[in-house]
C-alpha cells in the first residue's frame, strides 16, 4: 500500500517543486470549488505503514548493540544510492531502526501515530498531532531518516529555548544513530555558528536560521560604499555559514509559518547620524499631539492605518519648523506624523509593547512572549519610544531582508508538526504547497468543555474568573488561565488575590524560566495565569492528586484574534488521555470587539448574554480574514520586489 499524496512519487524526500509565485484570484477560486485539490490540501494517514514499521521493529528488538549498528550502516548506504526517492521497504526499515535505538538511548519508543506523523512530514505534509502526543521524539524519525540519507537537516522550533533543549534531550540517540546534532545558541560567534550549522541535524529557532541566510547573502553581495565598509567589517570573510537549504522540519509550524508570516526579518547596520532621527521622532510626536482625530486625521482601527486630511496636511505645514530641516519635505513630515499618531493610538503598553529598564520591548501578538531582540520598523519604534519618552535607539539602515513566507519557500524539502492547522489548511497549500494531515491521537480525548459565561463588564468577568479558580483549586485541580495581554494577566492577577489565591503569574519571557513554570502548573490546587500561549512546546504534566481531581481546568479570558490559538490553549488540558476540561469566561469589553467587531456586532453586543457571544464570533471570524489577506498582500508585494530587482540586477 502506497503512502503518499496526489502527484507524489512514492517514498519521495523530495516531492515538492520549486517555489512558484502566489496563486492568483482566480487559480485560488479555482482550487476552492474542486474536488482534487481539496483532497490535496487535507490528506488522510496511511495506518498500514505504522504497522509495518512496528512489525519490523521485532526483527531487531533481540539485535545486539553491534548488530543493530552494522544494520544502521548498511540501511544509511542503501537511503544514500536511492537518492531523492527511496523505496517504501526502505523507509519502514529505517523508522524500525531509529524507533529500537530510541528504545535503548531513551527508553521510549515512538506510537503508532508518531510514525504516522513522522511519515507525513516526509512526505512533505504538515501533521496536525494534539498537544502531548510526542512530536519533539516524533520529529526524530523524519530527521533521522533524512541525515541518513545524507540531507542536511533543519529542526525549526518555536523559540531559542526548545531549539537548545531539545538537541540537548536528542543528541545521545542520534550519536547512535552515527549523526552529529547541534543547537544555534543567539549570542554564538561566527565560528560557533559556522560549526553549528555543518552539523547533520540542526536545530535552531526561525529567526535565527533566517538571519545566518541573509548574512550569507548580504556577505555574497559585494556592496559598496559606506554601508559595503561596515559589512565586510561586520562578516570576517572566511566563507558562508550556511551549507544550503536542503530539509527542513518546523515544529509548531502554524506559529512560526503562519502567525509570524508577516514580521519582517531585516538585517542592519547603525546609520551614520543618529541625532538627527531621534530628534525627528520627538518633534513628530510633539505634533502628534497637537493634532485631534476627527478634525485632522481618520484612524482606520481595522487595517491600522492613519490617513491624514487636508486640515491635517494644512495644519501639519504650519508646524513643519519643529522638524529637522532634512524632515521638512511634505511626504517625509506627513509619513513621520502618521506613524507618531499610531504610535499614540494603536500601539498600547503592556497590550503590543511593555517598557523594561528604560526599554520599549515588543510583545508578541500570538505567543505573548517578550520580543528584545526585534524592534519595528520604518520609525515606529522610535515613535512608540518618543511616546513614552525613554532614550531613543537609532534608526538601523536596511542590509537585506526577508519574510518568513519567502525564506521557507527556499527549502527543497519542508514540512513540519503542529496541534493546530486544520484551520489554516487553505494557506498552507496556497502559500507553501503543504498539505495538511490529522493524525489520531494515542489514546481517546477525556477532556470536556464547559458552558461558556459572558457578561457586561470586564469587572464581573475576572470576578468569575477568580471564584472559578478558587472553587477548583480548593478541589485539588490545577487551573490554568489565559489571557491575551499582559495587562489582562495583571487584572487576573489582583482578581485572585483580592479572593487570596495563591497563584504564579507567568510573564511571557522567552527563556527557561518560562518552560518550569507551565510544567509546575500541573500540581494539585495550583492555579497559573499565562498571556496567550506562553510556555508552547511544554507538556502540563498532571502529578497523581490532579488527576484523581479531574485534571487540568483552562480558562479563556478572551477569544483571540484565530481560532487556532483558542485551540492550542484549550489543547492543554485532557492531554494522552489525561482528565481534564475547558471554558470561556468573555465580556462585551474584551478587545477584539472594539478592534475587529463590525458596527452591528458591537451594537447587539449591548444586550448582552447570547448577543456578546455571537458579536465576539463575528469579530473573530472578521480577524482572521483580516489577518490571512495581509499575509497574501505582503507575500504578492515581496514577489513583486523581488521579480523587479531581479529584473534591474540589484540583489534581492
Amino acid at each position: 500500500m502506497s503512502d503518499t499524496f496526489p502527484g507524489q512519487a512514492p517514498g519521495a524526500f523530495y516531492p515538492r517543486a520549486p517555489a512558484e509565485p502566489a496563486k492568483s484570484k482566480l487559480d485560488r477560486w479555482i482550487e476552492k470549488y474542486t474536488s482534487l485539490p481539496r483532497l490535496r490540501r487535507r490528506a488522510r494517514p496511511k495506518r498500514f505503514f505504522a504497522w509495518r514499521v512496528l512489525r519490523c521493529g521485532k526483527t531487531f528488538a533481540g539485535m545486539s548493540d553491534d548488530r543493530l549498528l552494522a544494520e544502521l550502516r548498511a540501511t544509511a548506504h542503501r537511503l544514500r544510492a536511492a537518492r531523492a526517492h527511496p523505496g517504501e521497504a526502505l523507509l519502514v526499515r529505517s523508522f524500525a531502526l531509529i524507533r529500537e535505538c530510541a528504545g535503548r538511548e531513551l527508553d521510549q519508543r515512538h506510537y503508532a501515530t508518531q510514525i504516522l506523523g513522522a511519515r507525513a512530514v516526509l512526505n512533505g505534509a504538515v501533521a496536525e498531532m494534539q498537544t502531548g502526543e510526542g512530536k519533539t521524539l516524533a520529529i526524530t524519525l523524519a530527521a533521522g531518516t533524512a541525515a541518513l540519507a545524507g540531507r542536511r537537516v533543519h529542526v525549526i522550533t518555536a523559540n531559542d529555548y526548545l531549539a537548545g533543549r531539545d538537541a540537548e534531550t536528542m543528541r545521545g540517540l542520534y550519536a547512535r544513530l552515527g549523526l552529529t546534532c547541534a543547537a544555534v545558541e543567539p549570542g554564538c560567534t561566527l565560528e560557533q555558528r559556522r560549526a553549528a550549522f555543518a552539523a547533520d541535524i540542526v536545530y535552531a529557532s526561525g529567526k535565527e536560521v533566517a538571519f545566518t541566510f541573509l548574512r550569507d547573502r548580504v556577505a555574497m553581495g559585494g556592496r559598496s560604499g559606506d554601508i559595503g565598509l561596515r559589512t565586510r567589517a561586520y562578516f570576517d570573510g572566511t566563507g558562508l555559514l550556511l551549507p544550503g537549504l536542503q530539509f527542513a522540519i518546523v515544529d509548531e509550524i502554524d506559529s512560526v509559518m503562519i502567525d509570524e508570516a508577516r514580521t519582517p526579518l531585516i538585517l542592519s547596520v547603525p546609520p551614520a547620524d543618529a541625532e538627527i532621527e531621534a530628534e525627528a521622532a520627538r518633534a513628530a510626536h510633539a505634533i502628534a499631539n497637537e493634532m485631534k482625530e476627527g478634525r485632522d486625521y481618520r484612524i482606520d482601527r481595522l487595517r491600522h492605518a492613519v490617513e491624514l486630511n487636508r486640515a491635517g496636511c494644512d495644519r501639519l505645514a504650519t508646524l513643519a519648523e519643529l522638524m529637522p530641516d532634512a524632515w521638512r519635505p511634505a511626504p517625509i513630515r506627513e509619513d513621520a506624523v502618521r506613524t507618531a499618531i499610531s504610535a499614540i493610538h494603536l500601539h498600547r503598553r503592556d497590550e503590543h509593547y511593555i517598557l523594561r529598564d528604560g526599554k520599549v520591548e515588543i510583545v508578541d501578538e500570538f505567543t505573548g512572549r517578550i520580543m528584545p531582540d526585534r524592534s519595528w520598523s520604518a520609525g515606529l519604534h522610535q515613535a512608540v519610544e518618543a511616546k513614552e519618552g525613554v532614550e531613543i535607539t537609532t534608526r538601523r539602515v536596511t542590509l537585506a531582508q526577508i519574510t518568513f513566507q519567502r525564506f521557507f519557500r527556499r527549502y527543497i524539502h519542508l514540512g513540519g508538526m503542529t496541534g493546530t492547522a486544520t484551520e489554516a489548511a487553505d494557506e498552507f497549500w496556497s502559500v507553501y504547497d503543504l498539505p495538511v494531515v490529522r493524525i489520531p491521537t494515542h489514546r481517546r480525548s477525556r477532556r470536556r468543555t464547559w458552558k461558556t459565561q459572558v457578561s457586561a463588564r470586564a469587572a464581573t468577568k475576572w470576578a468569575r474568573v477568580a471564584k472559578r479558580a478558587k472553587t477548583l483549586s480548593a478541589r485539588g485541580r490545577p487551573v490554568l488561565i489565559g489571557t491575551r495581554t499582559v495587562a489582562a494577566s495583571e487584572a487576573a492577577s489582583a482578581a485572585l488575590h483580592s479572593l487570596g489565591v495563591e497563584h504564579r503569574v507567568l510573564s511571557a519571557a522567552q527563556d527557561a524560566d518560562e518552560a518550569a513554570v507551565v510544567a509546575e502548573a500541573g500540581r494539585a490546587g495550583a492555579v497559573t495565569v499565562a498571556t496567550n500561549m506562553a510556555g508552547r512546546g511544554t507538556d502540563i504534566i498532571l502529578d497523581a492528586e490532579a488527576r484523581k481531581a479531574g485534571g487540568l481546568h483552562v480558562i479563556m479570558t478572551e477569544k483571540h484574534s484565530s481560532r487556532r490559538i483558542d485551540r492550542q490553549l484549550a489543547g492543554r488540558a485532557g492531554r494522552q488521555g489525561d482528565p481534564g476540561s475547558v471554558e470561556a469566561i468573555l465580556c462585551a469589553e474584551d478587545s477584539l470587539l472594539p478592534e475587529f467587531g463590525s458596527r452591528y456586532g458591537r451594537l447587539i453586543a449591548r444586550f448582552g448574554g447570547r448577543a456578546v457571544l455571537s458579536a465576539l464570533s463575528d469579530a473573530q471570524r472578521r480577524a482572521e480574514r483580516t489577518h490571512v489577506a495581509a499575509r497574501r498582500r505582503l507575500l504578492e508585494l515581496d514577489e513583486q520586489m523581488a521579480e523587479n530587482l531581479s529584473f534591474t540586477g540589484t540583489p534581492e
